[in-house]
């Protein structure tokens, strides 16, 4: 194996992500090995995994495949400032930004409907306290 490389099933350790999950963000073009090894296995790089993470992250959000690819072709852009135009740069800056603010909306949603779960599993609680035969 090449130096530096990872082969999927490592990744998959690291990223908590199945093999088969992997495989369809490659299919779908959000990540793509950074080699071969000479038997075809599919190499990473810290890289990729770092993509994989941000995956992994957005996805319980609720963003779309269409969504997180043009998040990570954002970040690659500015990745490489040297090839932007400064207002490329802030429209990519600006991308960014938004995809932001919809994750801490969706972040504020998340708590509140775990709130609500919590309040509920408490009444489902105190109900069968309340019913529990009293030992006297």
């Amino acid at each position: 194996m090449q130096a530096g490389h990872m082969q999927i099933g490592e990744v998959a350790a690291r990223t908590e992500l199945s093999l088969r999950t992997i495989r369809h963000y490659e299919d779908v073009g959000l990540v793509i090995p950074s080699a071969r090894s000479q038997g075809g296995f599919r190499l990473y790089t810290e890289r990729d995994v770092a993509r994989l993470m941000v995956i992994r992250r957005m996805k319980p959000l609720g963003f779309t495949l269409e969504q997180m690819g043009d998040l990570l072709e954002a970040t690659d852009r500015l990745d490489h400032p040297d090839r932007l135009a400064s207002d490329e740069r802030d429209r990519l800056l600006e991308r960014i930004r938004g995809y932001e603010r919809t994750a801490l909306d969706r972040i504020t949603d998340l708590r509140t409907q775990l709130e609500r779960a919590e309040d509920f599993a408490a009444t489902l609680h105190a109900r069968l306290d309340q019913s529990a035969p009293t030992r006297g």
